[in-house]
């Protein structure tokens, strides 16, 4: 009787597994189709606008006359009016070769196929003679700058060329009205299948040349592979799991109920009264729900004492599971990928952060803020735990906000003080160090707000605490002024910064660490070490000094090391 009972209800799992399955695989191919279809188009439209941004900032490196002035010199020597010796002077002049650098670094940096500055004859654009196209005569393109990926094939300045003849009709509206055309332009040639857009380049109301940047399209096919597998993969977990939760649904609100009545009825009375609580968990509102209602009404006592027990302990782990998810949620926030520019030889940095509790308050960050300028963050929030964690997270993201470039640190920091000011009921504060880096000239900008002064150990030098304006901490005040300071940084030269969770960490004794123990370890051990060297010495010492003794507060160091100047 039972392996009939066991039988029914495998065959009943079995019916809803095929229907809800194919329901929703129905649902997720329609949700890939329409995604496909609309990344499709957005795509499109993205790289059209990209490819016409990328134009515009081409156009913006040259100044209206020497443009003129290049225009002029392309057009006569493709008149046979400008000798090939003055020809290779321009292309050799220093201007000229600077502006090559520029256009080849940003057709590299934007990944495309080409980017060339030309004219057109208009007269010989206007009358497309297919003869002559086949025979090589019809070349109503003239270059002023290419930049095309493979050097050697790349056109001079003069150089004739043809084009698609699809395009004649869009660049003559173009040239005719100087706004580019809507169009995006597709065509399999010489150069493989491509993207391309032209930009009218305009001048006192008047069209004299034309930028054009072309996009191998194998990168838009390879951005719509990756969409289409990770929409799929997407759908398809999405899915399964949407499966998974209802089949569970249905077991738990209709086969494992009725299995568990009969069996929890069973084990109580055989097991000296114990709890069902499984029964607490029935709510199917109909005969189901009644029949365990009244078995729950004989075990009402002890059902009260199981259900509050359950029910302090699952808070318990709910909040254990929370502060773990925090702790990883934090550790991500912060940068923890190194070497952080692997690409960058001017530069060397490593940060670490260990908090005393699940979470913590110390935080640190760098970031490029341009391609010049590299911005590093160390600071430390009132107070331990969750509440300084969010305070953390909220100073953070005001601090990489407004470090943009050329803007004041002191000005930087005014702001984020009155902002912080205005919502911070908990009356918390936060100590911060902050400095922007020059990779070209060394000047290392920085503003304080009652943080720790950093170490510096210049090269063939030691470490050394460097005084600094110590300024008041943020979020104490309201219209706080703090003003920028600069330092000279030489080839070489290293930048230590820390939280007092360093300075002020204790051993059994309750002795601190101090400055002085720390000024120490960086000049025994650290003078010729790497930056993440330089961390793990002083931590290991750190570690060595405090013995069992529980760690306090957050320990968070950075260590910045200027290897050489930035060449532009």
């Amino acid at each position: 009787m039972e392996k009939k009972k066991k039988s029914r209800m495998i065959k009943m799992r079995t019916k809803f597994t095929l229907l809800i399955g194919a329901a929703v695989l129905l649902i997720t191919f329609a949700v890939v189709t329409s995604g496909i279809v609309i990344h499709r188009d957005s795509i499109m439209e993205r790289y059209n606008e990209t490819a016409y941004q990328t134009a515009e900032t081409v156009e913006g490196y040259f100044t209206a006359e020497e443009l003129q002035e290049y225009v002029r010199l392309a057009k006569a020597y493709a008149k046979g009016e400008l000798p090939e010796g003055e020809r290779q002077a321009v292309m050799e002049s220093g201007r000229y070769r600077q502006l090559q650098r520029l256009v080849d670094t940003l057709r590299e940096s934007m990944d495309a196929n080409d980017i060339y500055l030309c004219v057109f004859d208009i007269e010989e654009l206007g009358h497309y003679d297919e003869q002559a196209d086949l025979a090589r005569q019809w070349n109503p393109l003239i270059y002023v700058m290419d930049s095309y990926y493979e050097e050697e094939r790349q056109m001079k300045l003069g150089d004739s060329g043809a084009i698609f003849p699809e395009y004649c009709e869009e660049i003559l509206k173009s040239y005719e009205s100087g706004i580019h055309s809507e169009n995006y332009f597709l065509a399999d040639g010489q150069f493989g299948y491509t993207t391309a857009a032209l930009r009218p380049v305009v001048s006192q109301g008047e069209t004299i040349a034309f930028i054009a940047v072309e996009i191998p399209m194998v990168t838009l096919r390879t951005d719509m592979l990756h969409f289409i597998l990770r929409i799929t993969v997407t759908a398809g977990v999405t899915a399964f799991i949407l499966l998974v939760v209802i089949l569970a649904f249905l077991i738990k609100t209709i086969i494992s109920p009725i299995k568990l009545v009969s069996g929890e009825a069973e084990v109580f009375v055989q097991n000296n009264h114990a709890i069902s609580e499984k029964l607490s968990r029935i709510r199917t509102h109909d005969e189901i729900q009644v029949l365990s209602e009244s078995i729950l009404k004989l075990e009402n006592e002890i059902n009260s004492y199981i259900e509050n027990l359950t029910r302090v302990t699952a808070e318990k782990e709910r909040i254990g599971a929370e502060l773990g998810i925090a702790t990883q949620i934090q550790a991500d926030m912060l940068p923890s990928i190194f070497p952080a520019f692997p690409d960058r030889e001017e530069i060397d940095i490593f940060a670490s952060m260990t908090p005393a509790k699940e979470v913590g308050g110390d935080f640190y960050d760098f970031f490029m803020v341009d391609e010049r300028h590299l911005a590093v963050v160390v600071a430390d929030v009132s107070g331990k735990g969750v509440p300084a964690a969010l305070f953390m997270v909220i100073g953070k993201t005001l601090l990489k906000d407004h470090t943009q470039t050329g803007r004041d640190l002191g000005e930087v920091f005014t702001e984020v003080n009155n902002i912080l000011c205005e919502s911070n009921d908990k009356d918390m504060f936060i100590t911060a160090f902050e400095g922007v880096l020059d990779l070209v000239t060394g000047e290392f900008r920085y503003v304080n707000a009652g943080h720790e002064p950093p170490f510096i150990c210049h090269k063939d030098g030691s470490f050394e605490s460097y005084k600094v304006r110590p300024g008041f901490v943020l979020a104490g005040m309201e219209n706080m002024k703090y003003k920028e300071q600069k330092i000279q940084l030489g080839e070489g030269d290293r930048i230590f910064q820390y939280t007092d969770g360093v300075t002020e960490a204790m051993n059994e004794e309750k002795q601190l660490y101090g400055m002085d123990r720390l000024r120490g370890v960086l000049n025994e051990k650290c003078i010729s070490a790497a930056p993440r060297q330089i961390l793990e010495r002083v931590k290991e010492d750190i570690d060595a000094f405090a013995g069992r003794e529980e760690q306090f507060d957050d320990i968070t160091m950075l260590c910045l090391e200027y290897r050489k100047a930035m060449e532009i």
